[in-house]
């Protein structure tokens, strides 16, 4: 048999002869023996796992890790045994936090097991018979009741009142009546599919008799899984980077190292001494402490947006929001409250936003509160406690939606069920489309029915009107209906009858007759209130944002432009439109759309993916199972923790624990933070190791004596590059850090003038170490190498506090708005004096104490670099250097 079947377009005999099985017999239980033997047990296989001890390998990999690795086993060389401690710590480090993100990431599969039913209630042999969900086959006969998770993908040939929620699979944020009847269309989507099961999903209501066409990974919820199994995590931005910079790194090492090599070996110098040189000056070089940097920002961020209800599963991913240029969000739960509610209400040609309070003396109002009250099967069994909401109310989504917008008004349903009690019902059905109660009043009865507009005013005679009963006018309700419909509401029709007696029989043909029309009520899951704002953020921020729901296009316009994501014309681009596009065709038009529905997961893939290609950095929200192969795919996934399900948050990237879209915001800004603080400290780190390599250069080539011996720079770089260096990881977000674009995810890391700022400073810094060295060799200092040691650990200093803003000025940011800094700082400079004043430190370093005016005469050369780079950043306010963006800009 195919399993890719139409199976919604075919009546249910033709569909039992596909199956090979009987409508009211079921399967033998031989029959049944047999094709699980075939096709294998009803349950959601895992792709090959790798063990912990091969994922912890893995992580050695990265090319910057394993320059790392050599430049430990260099030091150990050298003698410098705690700088291969350290290294090694780190690189240690870094790869047990990538072993349990990677770990984490396979547990989405588990979580899609945990959605599977334990058992099935069948027919086999023509018995009733409960057996284990993962024992059903294609071809079982199996009943559904209200609270069963649906254990297979069935074709539905019997139901009564069934209805299913399917929100975790589609995107539905309200429960969907079931039918039995074939469907026309061949190419609906799954939330159209009314004579079908999933899967996955839940009964809420009613029950039902269905063939099981699909089980396992051949189920759509097994599509997902499959899918989650071959979507590979994208790289992020910062990795991407990083890797080649420790390549590009790497390669001028060893070129600086053998020039420095071969130019002292030209002047005569000891080949032993220049090789520890070289070897110290490429240890020096290789910024160890760079993973500890990322790695202490990563995790400073990570604590921080936990402490705003964001939890980063991967600590990748804080700093990845930050280079986010789309946000593509699923709508129900996500930007919606996933929680219908009444917004309008449409009688005696007035349209209000709420019913009005029940003391209203309108005999109109009076009889619609009392309908929308006590038409319904809802429970409720809250306590007057605020703290339970909607928790405590039992029933279907858009009942207690009509329950709750009664009793805001005054309707209490048990005050007037006291009034009005009960004593039939007419069930709703998917024929009739609408469903009825009868309630004694009086001496006689009233009945309310409420259900689908064409289905109400084709049996209602009149209308109440606060003037009385008057005519009817069918044709500009109908446009009134089409009219909320269009703005994405679902439409709901009231109207009601009076009898004198009770009748005898409860038949719609007896009670759903000759009824006057009460009014419309149009209802939405409305966006949540924070949303709007965040939209705008995001917008002001260059991001863009993007709608991708499996509701309907209507709503889901209606929504995307509440929200300010799209405009009234926007188009819509539903699923089956999509599904006619190439490749190609949708990344040529991918950017210019701001709303998809009623797609299914594997077309949030090719959304996601057809961004990519046009080298966008793409965001992914997302809460039920339908998006969780999108959010693996997205450069960041992030679900909601609250309604999200747990195949979506094992998927995810960043789990927002209060289902706010808006701390999506804080987040962006703290990733922009992080990129800006490691920027920096690649900068500090990078400027400093090139002024120490100018310093070498400039001395080889004006035949100067070696300026530093191989423990000055093996210092500089334990001491004076690490801790103000590790300070920087603290240091606060840039001013206007959210009103300038996106960086470009392809973007150098060494763009915006980050380079030449390396060259040129770095220069500076080698010209004053070098000027010191001159001016003490000529002035017949015998400690000439003191000051040149002196002054290049000061210069470094001066660099590091000028550069703690790209563009403004230290004295604008506060000179201890980062106390971490200034006291490294501080205690860098402790530690260089005490290498200079103190005794043994003195052998150890060959360093000679300094007189006060030759230490001077050191800062003062050492703080030009602070005068310099102030000027620097003044020009790039002026526009005059590097662009007008910036950062912070």
């Amino acid at each position: 048999m195919n399993q890719n079947n139409p199976w919604h377009c075919w009546p249910a005999d033709k569909t039992a002869n596909e199956l090979d099985s009987d409508l009211t017999q079921g399967l033998t239980v031989n029959e049944a023996a047999k094709r699980l033997e075939q096709y294998g047990p009803n349950r959601i296989e895992r792709g090959a796992r790798r063990t912990l001890l091969h994922i912890f390998a893995a992580q050695f990999a990265d090319f910057m890790i394993l320059v790392l690795l050599v430049a430990a086993v260099v030091s150990g060389i050298v003698g410098e045994l705690k700088d291969t401690v350290a290294i090694i710590v780190i690189v240690v480090l870094n790869a047990i936090i990538g072993t349990v993100q990677e770990y984490r990431a396979q547990r989405a599969i588990a979580a899609l097991q945990k959605m599977a039913a334990p058992e099935a209630t069948v027919i086999r042999d023509g018995k009733r018979v409960t057996i284990s969900a993962a024992k059903l086959v294609p071809g079982d006969l199996v009943l559904l009741e209200a609270g069963n998770v649906v254990p297979a993908d069935f074709r539905l040939f019997e139901t009564s009142q069934l209805q299913v929620d399917e929100s975790a699979l589609t995107g539905e944020s309200h429960t969907v009546s079931k039918h039995t009847d074939a469907l026309a269309e061949t190419d609906l989507p799954l939330g159209d599919r009314r004579n079908m099961a999933f899967n996955g999903t839940m009964v809420t209501r009613g029950n039902g008799r269905g063939l099981v066409i699909a089980t396992g990974m051949a189920s759509e919820i097994g599509n997902i899984a499959t899918l989650l199994q071959q979507e590979e995590s994208v790289k992020t931005p910062l990795q991407i980077r990083l890797a080649q910079f420790g390549k590009h790194l790497a390669l001028a090492i060893l070129v600086v190292c053998a020039f420095i090599f071969g130019a002292g070996l030209l002047q005569q110098q000891p080949v032993l001494l220049m090789f520890l040189t070289a070897v110290s000056l490429a240890v020096a070089a290789i910024p160890e402490a760079l993973p500890a940097v990322v790695t202490i920002s990563l995790a400073l961020g990570a604590r921080k947006l936990g402490r705003r209800n964001a939890l980063v599963r991967r600590l990748p991913a804080v700093e990845t929001l930050g280079s986010v240029t789309y946000i593509c969000s699923d709508k129900t739960g996500t930007l919606t409250q996933n929680q219908m509610h009444v917004e309008a209400l449409f009688a005696d040609d007035t349209q209000l936003a709420e019913l009005p309070a029940v003391d209203n003396q309108n005999g109109l109002w009076q009889r619609l509160g009392q309908a929308l009250a006590l038409n319904n099967t809802v429970h409720d069994q809250s306590t007057g406690d605020e703290a339970q909401g909607h928790a405590s109310i039992a029933g279907d989504p858009t009942e207690v939606a009509l329950y709750l917008a009664a009793k805001q008004a005054g309707f209490d349903k048990a005050a007037q069920s006291r009034q009005l009690p009960q004593v039939g019902e007419l069930a709703f059905d998917e024929n009739r489309k609408c469903m009825s109660t009868l309630h004694q009043s009086g001496a006689g009865i009233v009945s309310f029915t409420k259900g689908a507009p064409e289905a109400i005013l084709a049996v209602c005679k009149d209308k109440l009107t606060s003037q009385g009963n008057q005519a009817l006018d069918q044709k500009s309700l109908q446009q009134q209906v089409d009219a909320l419909a269009a703005e994405g509401y679902r439409v709901l029709a009231v109207g009601y009858r009076e009898f004198s007696s009770l009748p005898e029989e409860y038949t719609p043909e007896q009670i759903e007759t000759e009824l006057t029309f009460l009014g419309l009520v149009a209802m939405i899951d409305p966006p949540r209130e924070e949303v709007p704002q965040a939209v705008a953020d995001c917008r002001a921020a260059g991001i863009v944002p993007v709608m991708i729901t499996g509701d309907h296009p209507a709503t889901a316009r209606s929504i995307a432009r509440r929200l300010g994501i799209a405009n009234e014309n926007d188009p819509v681009m539903t699923g089956q439109e999509l599904k006619k596009l190439s490749d190609d065709e949708l990344a040529q038009r991918v950017r210019d759309l701001r709303i998809y529905a009623r797609v299914d997961p594997r077309q949030k893939i090719r959304i996601v993916s057809a961004l990519q290609q046009q080298r966008e950095f793409v965001a992914m929200t997302g809460d039920g199972v339908n998006d969780a192969p999108a959010l693996k795919r997205a450069g960041i996934g992030v679900a909601m923790g609250k309604k999200g399900t747990d195949v979506a948050r094992e998927a995810a990237d960043m789990v927002l624990l209060d289902d706010n879209f808006a701390t999506i915001v804080a987040a962006v800004k703290e990733g922009r933070r992080i990129f800006d603080d490691i920027r920096k400290f690649i900068k500090y780190t990078m400027t400093s190791n090139s002024g120490e390599i100018w310093t070498l250069v400039l001395a080889m080539l004006l035949g100067l004596p070696l300026p530093l011996l191989p423990i000055h720079i093996l210092w500089i770089n334990l001491v004076t590059d690490g801790l103000p260096g590790l300070a920087l990881a603290s240091e606060p977000a840039e001013r206007k850090v959210m009103q300038r674009d996106p960086r470009p995810p392809q973007e150098n890391i060494f763009a915006h003038g980050m380079w030449q700022h390396i060259v040129f400073v770095g220069i500076l810094i080698g010209a004053l170490s070098i000027g010191a060295q001159i001016w003490a060799i000529d002035q017949g200092v015998g400690h000439w190498q003191t000051i040149v040691f002196t002054t290049l650990t000061f210069a470094q200093l001066f660099h590091v506090m000028a550069i703690r803003s790209d563009r403004d000025s230290l004295f604008s940011i506060g000179l201890f708005s980062n106390p971490q800094l200034i006291g490294a700082v501080v205690l860098t400079v402790m530690l260089q004096l005490a290498v200079i004043y103190t005794p043994f430190l003195n052998d150890i370093f060959k360093t000679a104490p300094l007189p006060l005016d030759e230490l001077m005469i050191c800062v003062l050369l050492a703080s030009v670099v602070f005068v310099v780079v102030e000027v620097e950043k003044w020009m790039v306010r002026s526009g005059w250097l590097y662009g007008n963006r910036g950062q912070g800009s």
